[in-house]
C-alpha cells in the first residue's frame, strides 16, 4: 500500500484536498473551526470543531458533494504571507487559528492559502487548482482531543485520501478493502482468537483458547531455538520497587508511559515496563569470570505500559504485553560475534515464517534533543560508532534514523511493512554501555581486574501480542499446520456406519499430540464442510464409506476445493513431518 506521506506529490495532493474538505464543511456549517489537517499515511485528515453537532455518514456524503462541486469549480489556490499582527486579525474568531499563530516562532514566515471564498493558515505548498482534487473519498469520522491531550475538548476528524486518477484511487480503496478483511481484530474476532472487554479495560486484552494454543507454540518455538543458543531463561516479577527504576535511570526518562506508583505501608511499587534491570540483578548475584562471558538472561516477560485509551489497538498496541526478550552480558572484544549470532537468529527466524517485506534500521539518538536520552555525549559516540561499525562488517543494508533511539543506546530496529501496510518494529538489538555502568556490574579479566560488561539487549519476536497481530493480517487468520489452534477437523459422513473409524484415527493423532477434532454432530455434511472452512483448518478429512473399508482418510486443505486421499499411516506421517519441518 502506498505511503502517502511519503510520496511528494500525492502528499501535496492530499494537503490540498484537506483544504477542499474544511471549505466545503464551511459551507454547509458555517460556524465550524478547524484545528489541524495534515497528511498522513493514509492520506489525510481535518480536525474540526462544530460545536455541539455529531457528524454522521449522511453528513459525510453531503460533505462529498459539496467539495465535487467546488472542484468542479476549478478555482486557483493562491499563496499569500502576511504578518503575524494581520495573521491574528484575519483569523480572530478561530481560537484554534489564534492558538498556532501564537505557538509560531517570533521569525517563521506566516502564509495562508486562498481558494474561492477560503482562506487557511498552512505553510504548504499545495497544487495549483482545487480541480486537481477531483479524485477523492472521505473514508470516516471519528473523535479526536484537541492537541492530542484528553483534558481538552473533543473535535471532529474526517479523515480522507485523494489521488491524481479515478483508476489510482479505486485501486487504492480495493487495498483498503483488502486491509479491512486482513485487520486482526476482526478475524480474532471471527476465530475466537482473543477479545477485550471495557469492565478489564482498554489495552487489556483476554486470549481465548485458540489463540492461547497460537501463543503457547510460538512460546515454545523461541524458547526452543534460544536454549540451543545458550540463552538461560528466567522468570522476574512483574512488581518492582520504584527504586530500582531510579537507579536504572528508567525513572527519569520513561515514568510518563509508566502506570502510577502503589503506595503500600512504606514502599512504592510500580508495574514494570520492561525487565532489563531485574537482569542485570541477576548478572549481578553472582561474581563472573571473563570466561564465563558471554551470559545471555532470557524471559518470556509481561510488561506494563501506559497507553492513551485512544491509541491501543487489539493486539497491535497493548497495556499489558509478553516480550521474547533477552540480555546478553559480553565482553567488548564480544560485541560483533553476539550481535552477528542474534542478527542470523532473527533471519532464521523470518525465513520460518516467510517474512520478506523488511529493513533493517540504525535507531541513533537526536544530538538536537538530548532532554530524551541519557547526558553522556562519550559513551553515546562509543555506542553508537561501535554499532555501525558491526553492521557495515557484517554487511548488513541498513539505513539510519535520528530519535529513534532508547534512551541509553542505540540499536538495530527491524521495520516490517505488515499486511495492511503498517510499518512495525518486530525485532530489536540494542547496544548498552549505561545500565553496567548505573548497576556497578563487573566481571574478572585475564589480569584480575574488575572490568564493566557491555549489555545486548534483543527481542526477536518482539512482543508476542504485536508478532500474532502480524500474523493474524499476514495468514488472514490461515496458520500454517504447526501453529492451527485445530489442525484437524474429522468428519463421518454418517454416524451409524463411520462413526468407529473416524473415532480410530482421532485417538491416533491424539497420541501423536495432534490438536484434532471429531465433528459427529446430526448436521449436514455439507454444513459441516463449510463451518470447517470457515475455521480455517488446515485438515478436513471426510470418513465414508469407502475410506472405511481401505484403512484410508480422504482430506480437503483449507482453500481447496478438491478432494486428496491416503493411507492411515502415511497421512499420520505426513502430518508429523510438515508439523517439524513448520511448513
Amino acid at each position: 500500500m502506498i505511503d502517502i506521506k511519503k510520496d511528494e506529490r500525492l502528499s501535496v495532493l492530499n494537503h490540498s484536498c484537506a483544504h477542499l474538505l474544511a471549505q466545503a464543511v464551511k459551507h454547509l456549517y458555517p460556524e465550524a473551526k478547524f484545528w489541524v489537517g495534515p497528511v498522513i499515511s493514509e492520506g489525510f485528515y481535518y480536525d474540526i470543531d462544530l460545536g455541539n453537532y455529531t457528524l454522521t455518514d449522511d453528513d459525510l456524503e453531503k460533505i462529498a458533494k459539496e467539495m465535487k462541486k467546488i472542484a468542479k469549480d476549478g478555482k486557483r489556490i493562491y499563496r499569500e504571507e502576511i504578518s503575524r499582527d494581520e495573521a491574528l486579525e484575519r483569523f480572530k474568531d478561530d481560537p484554534y487559528k489564534i492558538d498556532l499563530i501564537n505557538e509560531m516562532p517570533i521569525d517563521e514566515v506566516i502564509s495562508c492559502y486562498t481558494q474561492g471564498d477560503f482562506t487557511d493558515l498552512c505553510r504548504g505548498p499545495h497544487v495549483d487548482s482545487v480541480k486537481e482534487c477531483k479524485n477523492f473519498k472521505l473514508l470516516k469520522v471519528s473523535g479526536a482531543y484537541y492537541k492530542g491531550d484528553s483534558k481538552n475538548k473533543v473535535l471532529q476528524r474526517i479523515y480522507g485520501v485523494c489521488f491524481d486518477s479515478k483508476d489510482e484511487l479505486e485501486n487504492h480503496l480495493k487495498l483498503l478493502e483488502e486491509a479491512k478483511e486482513r485487520d486482526h481484530r476482526k478475524i480474532g474476532k471471527e476465530l475466537e482468537l482473543f477479545m477485550g472487554h471495557e469492565l478489564v479495560g482498554p489495552g487489556l486484552q483476554m486470549w481465548l483458547p485458540n489463540g492461547a494454543t497460537v501463543r503457547y507454540e510460538l512460546e515454545k518455538y523461541i524458547k526452543e531455538k534460544e536454549v540451543k543458543l545458550g540463552y538461560n531463561h528466567v522468570y522476574t516479577p512483574y512488581l518492582a520497587s520504584s527504586e530500582l527504576y531510579k537507579v536504572s535511570g528508567h525513572w527519569d526518562h520513561y515514568k510518563d508511559d509508566m502506570f502510577p506508583v502503589m503506595k503500600m505501608d512504606n514502599e512504592e511499587l510500580v508495574l514494570r515496563p520492561m525487565n532489563c534491570p531485574h537482569h542485570m540483578l541477576i548478572y549481578k548475584n553472582k561474581l563472573h569470570s571473563y570466561r564465563d562471558l558471554p551470559i545471555r538472561i532470557g524471559e518470556l516477560a509481561p510488561d506494563f505500559r501506559y497507553e492513551a485509551s485512544g491509541a491501543v489497538c487489539g493486539l497491535e498496541r497493548v497495556r499489558q504485553m509478553c516480550q521474547n526478550d533477552a540480555h546478553l552480558f559480553v565482553r567488548p572484544d564480544q560485541i560483533k560475534e553476539e550481535v552477528s549470532k542474534v542478527v542470523n537468529l532473527i533471519l532464521e527466524v523470518y525465513k520460518d515464517f516467510n517474512i520478506t517485506d523488511y529493513e533493517f534500521r540504525l535507531s541513533l539518538r537526536d544530538k538536537n534533543n538530548t532532554e530524551k536520552y541519557f547526558d553522556d555525549d562519550e559513551m553515546w559516540e562509543k555506542a553508537e560508532s561501535e554499532l555501525r561499525k558491526v553492521l557495515v562488517e557484517l554487511g548488513i543494508n541498513f539505513y539510519e534514523a535520528e530519535g529513534e533511539a532508547a534512551f541509553y543506546g542505540p540499536k538495530l530496529d527491524v521495520q516490517i511493512k505488515s499486511a495492511i501496510g503498517h510499518d512495525v518494529t518486530l525485532s530489536t538489538c540494542q547496544l548498552d554501555f549505561l545500565l553496567p555502568e548505573r548497576f556497578d556490574l563487573t566481571y574478572i579479566d585475564e589480569n584480575g581486574q574488575k572490568v564493566r560488561p557491555v549489555v545486548i539487549h534483543r527481542a526477536i519476536l518482539g512482543t508476542f501480542d504485536r508478532f500474532m497481530a502480524y500474523l493474524i493480517e499476514e495468514t488472514k487468520g490461515a496458520f500454517p499446520l504447526w501453529l492451527a489452534p485445530l489442525q484437524v477437523n474429522i468428519i463421518p459422513v454418517n454416524n451409524e456406519y463411520h462413526l468407529e473409524y473416524a473415532s480410530k484415527i482421532r485417538n491416533i493423532l491424539e497420541n501423536d499430540n495432534i490438536r484434532v477434532k471429531l465433528d459427529d454432530r446430526d448436521e449436514k455434511l455439507s454444513y459441516r464442510m463449510r463451518e470447517s472452512q470457515a475455521d480455517k483448518v488446515p485438515y478436513t478429512l471426510i470418513i465414508g464409506d469407502k475410506e472405511k473399508d481401505s484403512e484410508n482418510v480422504s482430506y480437503r486443505l483449507f482453500g481447496h476445493k478438491e478432494t486428496s486421499t491416503l493411507p492411515l499411516k502415511e497421512f499420520e506421517e505426513l502430518l508429523l513431518r510438515q508439523i517439524k519441518e513448520k511448513k
